[in-house]
């Protein structure tokens, strides 16, 4: 049992923020010591930070209120994506006609076919609508779930773990399939495996990353925009 002074030392922000900061630190050099994809530094990350407040008894609500200016840095983090895609600027426009239709029948594919495979192992309703949004990133899956009838905590866990397991199984795949051209790579990490395929994608390049960025980004926003509707119509449909 921790002594009063050190919980009390133990239950600071700023006890939280170099948690964080530590067990990323630790899971990036163990990534990049071991290079396993298994080792993603989100996964272990998170797992490192659950053993740590477990271990300082941390309330996880206090926890999250203390991390919030890490969190900001996602938006900066975010845009920064953008200075790929400025770089391969003009590979997009050239492939702008195979990226629309990659988005469309990709998009389509994995909705339908995750709604599909769970209603086969007997989802319900709200499952199913949170499932739909898994490949999307984080701030568009949440609210987009809670919008459908989802459950947006569901929605939060199925996001990242999408996006572990893609990382990992994406460049075996790509690989057992021959696909090597960058451009084609970025598309399917940022389509299966969204911010942290992205994160994969420039470890491969600035092009394979700019389509991932790319790819990523396009297909939160077509989901935001077309899921709603398809899922209005198909209730209008069994009503």
């Amino acid at each position: 049992m921790m002594t009063d002074a050190l919980l009390q030392v133990a239950h600071t922000p700023l006890t939280a923020i170099a948690l964080t900061l530590a067990a990323f630190v630790l899971a990036l050099w163990l990534y990049r010591r071991t290079g396993w994809l298994v080792l993603q530094p989100v996964l272990i990350t998170m797992l490192l930070i659950i053993a740590g407040i477990r271990l300082l008894q941390l309330d996880y609500a206090a926890y999250r209120d203390a991390v919030v200016p890490i969190a900001w840095l996602l938006g900066p983090t975010t845009v920064a994506l953008a200075v790929p895609l400025y770089r391969n600027l003009r590979r997009i426009r050239d492939n702008l006609w195979p990226v629309l239709a990659t988005l469309l029948v990709g998009g389509c594919a994995i909705v339908v076919l995750t709604l599909l495979s769970a209603s086969l192992l007997g989802a319900d309703l709200p499952v199913l609508m949170t499932l739909a949004t898994k490949s999307v990133t984080m701030p568009i899956a949440m609210p987009l779930a809670e919008q459908m009838g989802g459950l947006a905590a569901l929605a939060a866990v199925l996001v990242m773990l999408t996006g572990v397991l893609g990382t990992v199984l994406v460049p075996p795949l790509l690989q057992l399939a021959g696909v090597v051209h960058p451009a084609a790579r970025g598309m399917a990490y940022g389509m299966n495996a969204h911010a942290v395929g992205t994160a994969r994608a420039l470890e491969e390049g600035d092009e394979c990353a700019a389509f991932a960025a790319l790819a990523m980004g396009a297909l939160g926003v077509l989901t935001a925009l077309l899921l709603p509707a398809a899922v209005l119509g198909w209730r209008l449909v069994i009503a």
